[in-house]
């Protein structure tokens, strides 16, 4: 289950390959993921879509797996990068307990207001669950309606922190910004880093 209007991955592909062309910079999450971890590390890209940020990791020397509910924006990826490991999945139930645990999940593009109402703490449960022992998740989205599709949920950072340590994720630091700009206590978007305890 998810907010996420299913069906347009084509459309999403598209208005990000227009971005690219026009010369739009779309790797500042795969910059500040790299900052973190380093190649060869196991990335989970949670809620990748199109997977741009787990192609961009990949081709950085990362181990990518990347996980989205909507097969449409799956097909985009495995179409942009066949050799990426893309599975169909929802977030609130993922269950990774039999595989090599990952040294970061990323969960960029608004992804956490976008998961269906009331399953937000099951999300963050298995993002942690997904991570090795002082594993980092890392997650962007918007706080206000402005930096939120119409569809996504207006969360309070105090419940994302509170769901993060119930997940046995401690919060160690937040930025304004994905190229690193510090928070300055309120703002219409955060970029948050835990650490799985």
């Amino acid at each position: 289950m998810t907010r996420w209007p299913q069906g347009g991955g084509a459309d999403y592909a598209a208005r990000f390959a227009a971005l690219a062309a026009a010369g739009t910079d779309l790797h500042g999450e795969a910059r500040f993921c790299s900052a973190l971890v380093l190649p060869p590390a196991r990335v989970l890209d949670a809620g990748c879509g199109t997977g741009r940020i787990a192609i961009e990791l990949a081709s950085r020397g990362y181990t990518c797996v990347g996980v989205d509910v909507d097969p449409t924006m799956l097909a985009e990826a495995e179409r942009a990068a066949p050799a990426v490991d893309w599975r169909l999945g929802d977030l609130a139930v993922l269950d990774l307990a039999d595989e090599e645990p990952f040294d970061l999940v990323v969960c960029a593009g608004n992804v956490v207001p976008l998961v269906a109402e009331g399953t937000e703490p099951d999300v963050l449960r298995a993002m942690a669950r997904s991570l090795r022992p002082g594993g980092l998740l890392v997650a962007g989205f918007g706080l206000d309606r402005a930096h939120l599709p119409r569809s996504a949920a207006l969360l309070d950072l105090e419940d994302y922190d509170r769901w993060c340590g119930d997940a046995g994720l401690a919060p160690e630091i937040r930025y304004a910004t994905w190229d690193g700009d510090p928070w300055p206590g309120q703002g219409g978007y955060a970029v948050s880093v835990a650490r799985r305890t």
